[in-house]
């Protein structure tokens, strides 16, 4: 029989069969092909099921094919990554101005990893009620202004004080299978918990003391929205290490680099400082933001990005 994975708890996962449950667990074989992965198997897989004697628990026989899967570098095991979630059809990037502040170059590492399966992302900027200083204000205008005209919606909301999630959130989620992600802190549980209220999500204060997220979520999990459609909580990400992209493929995966691609001078352009290079040129004319060039340049120069 066939499920899709709902939870991971690391040794053990819940698949969803029909209206069924069912716990299951790894061949110890299988666990050691994927040797790469902190998790061969990802909330968001589908995957076939013998059951055991028990007939309460299964056997994860196999993994059927992804369709596209979110990836990230693993923060503990040195080359080794970590699946967020697969077989989604779009992603939600919960980031917040301040308590804690989510940087540009985060954001531009998350949307190339989305950009690279074209999966749909929006950018849920959470703690609205905070932003009052007017350098948090340039700062959520200057947000707006670099990813809303590359295609990348920017939603303003307040989850403490539930505002915009009925208007902005809901129709934005309805029928869809939403990679939810952002740092530890940013709000995740509090607008999972108004979005899906027996979701019972933990909530903590920030620590005054670091301005950090508290980790909440220990395990990815999928929760099933009462109008349709289905969101995959993470638990909150402090980096976000690029894995799998060639250093000449990154430029692919900046949506105002890719329509130039193919106009530089030297068919093997890195675009860095190349003579005849399109796309410096058209950062020099102010045709791509200096602030996504500057994150391509850090993370085409990262050591040990790429395979």
């Amino acid at each position: 029989m066939e499920g899709r994975v709902v939870k991971s708890t690391g040794s053990w996962y819940l698949v969803e069969v029909g209206e069924k449950l069912i716990n299951a667990r790894l061949r110890g074989k299988f666990k050691k092909s994927e040797l790469k992965l902190t998790n061969p198997i990802a909330v968001g897989d589908y995957v076939s099921l013998v059951l055991e004697k028990d007939q309460e628990t299964a056997i994860i026989a196999d993994i059927l094919p992804r369709e596209n899967y979110i990836i990230r570098k693993s923060t503990r095991k040195t080359n080794f990554s970590h699946i967020l979630a697969s077989n989604i059809d779009q992603a939600m990037l919960v980031i917040t101005l301040l308590k804690p502040r989510t940087s540009l170059g985060f954001i531009d590492r998350f949307l190339v990893s989305t950009e690279s399966f074209r999966i749909p992302a929006t950018l849920v900027v959470n703690k609205a009620d905070l932003i009052k200083k007017e350098k948090d204000k340039d700062f959520l205008k200057d947000i707006k202004e670099i990813y809303e005209p590359l295609g990348y919606p920017v939603i303003t909301i307040s989850a403490l004080q539930e505002e915009g999630i009925p208007d902005k959130i809901l129709p934005l989620l309805e029928n869809k299978t939403t990679l939810m992600a952002g740092h530890s802190g940013v709000g995740k549980s509090t607008l999972l918990n108004l979005l899906i209220p027996e979701a019972q999500q933990h909530t903590r204060e920030i620590s005054n003391f670091t301005s950090k997220g508290v980790h909440t979520t220990t395990f990815a999990e999928m929760f099933t929205l009462p109008n349709g459609g289905s969101i995959i909580d993470t638990p909150g990400i402090k980096e976000f290490g690029i894995l799998d992209i060639e250093e000449e493929e990154l430029s692919h995966y900046f949506v105002e680099m890719r329509k130039y691609l193919g106009q530089c001078k030297y068919n093997n352009c890195k675009h860095v400082n190349e003579p005849g290079c399109k796309v410096v040129e058209m950062v020099e004319k102010g045709g791509i933001n200096p602030y996504r060039y500057d994150s391509y340049l850090k993370i085409l120069m990262e050591e040990d990005t790429y395979r």
